[in-house]
């Protein structure tokens, strides 16, 4: 599958070239933090795995320490998340949001309902690694009721593959009796269902949903759940239906209004930008009638937004 990410492998790649220009961007007084974004948005992020592995052989230095102590504020940590590999950026993202002060739900429900069943266990497997502790047990420490049910189902990475064709028309039913149709919600048949179907098959489902309700299923879960169960099982549908549009509306509401939630802003851009970046953009654009380009320009500035614009990659006025 080509990838539909706005950030490629760099051509003619030379780590050593690269770790000099970084080098010299960061010697003696004041940082040239123009080379620095430049050249680290126009490499995949293997190639900055090479470039720090020589950086250290060259200088003998560790290139995300020296990093740190040159830069600052959100521009630093657009930078630094650019230097993870994205597995342990997702492990750390994870450990930063269950051991933090306070349990921060938004990057679990957004990690654990967009990622790939084979990338879940991928993140189970290095959080133990790492940690030496076990990821569902830290989550479920920190979160309860169905909330915590539905992220344990997510954890297992146990999506059905493909479409059972029998199932379809039942799925919708038990959704429908366990919300619209009864007086209180069974939130165990949402939790189950949405949790364990794959997306194809809960695409078919939402169709055949829609046809015996009369609402979208987005609709429903909005009307019969509520807190972070909601998020999740709205995270969920979303995803099913497409991961771009998610991840379009996740940035739309990340820049919309007072403040811009700069967190989930760099985790989407830098975690999406070898993915595809390319499709949120073009969904971005059909949803809200502006482009992403348009909105980070006028929400962010400095260093941090030509950063962000480079990982953007275009404007689609």
């Amino acid at each position: 599958m080509a990838s539909r990410g706005t950030v490629k492998p760099s051509a003619n790649f030379n780590a050593s070239a690269d770790a000099e220009v970084l080098h010299k961007a960061m010697k003696g007084l004041g940082t040239d933090e123009d080379a620095i974004l430049q050249l680290l948005t126009a490499r995949s992020n293997t190639q900055r795995q090479e470039i720090k592995k020589t950086y250290k052989t060259l200088f003998g230095k560790d290139l995300i320490d020296d990093l740190k102590g040159e830069l600052g504020g959100k521009f630093e940590s657009l930078i630094v998340a650019l230097m993870t590999p994205p597995l342990a950026y997702d492990v750390t993202s994870l450990r930063d949001a269950i051991k933090g002060a306070g349990t921060d739900e938004k990057v679990l429900v957004e990690i654990l309902a967009s990622r790939t069943a084979h990338q879940v266990k991928d993140i189970v497997a290095a959080y133990r690694k790492e940690y030496d502790d076990n990821l569902e047990e830290d989550i479920c420490g920190d979160t309860s009721g169905h909330f915590k049910r539905l992220l344990v189902i997510l954890l297992q990475g146990n999506r059905q593959s493909g479409i059972q064709e029998g199932n379809i028309e039942a799925d919708a039913q038990a959704l429908f009796k366990a919300g619209e149709e009864k007086y209180g919600t069974d939130e165990q048949s949402f939790v189950t269902i949405l949790g364990n179907r794959s997306a194809e098959h809960l695409r078919k489902v939402f169709d055949a949903y829609m046809k015996i309700s009369g609402f979208e299923m987005e609709e429903s879960i909005q009307r019969e759940t509520s807190g972070h169960l909601r998020d999740l099982l709205l995270a969920v549908v979303k995803c099913a239906r497409s991961v771009p549009s998610y991840f379009a509306e996740t940035l739309y509401y990340a820049l919309k209004g007072a403040g811009t939630d700069d967190a989930t802003l760099i985790r989407v851009m830098v975690t999406r930008s070898e993915v595809d970046m390319i499709d949120i953009r073009k969904e971005f654009r059909r949803l809200f009638a502006c482009s992403l380009h348009s909105m980070i320009k006028s929400d962010t500035s400095g260093d941090y937004r030509k950063a962000l614009l480079l990982l953007c990659g275009g404007d689609d006025a």
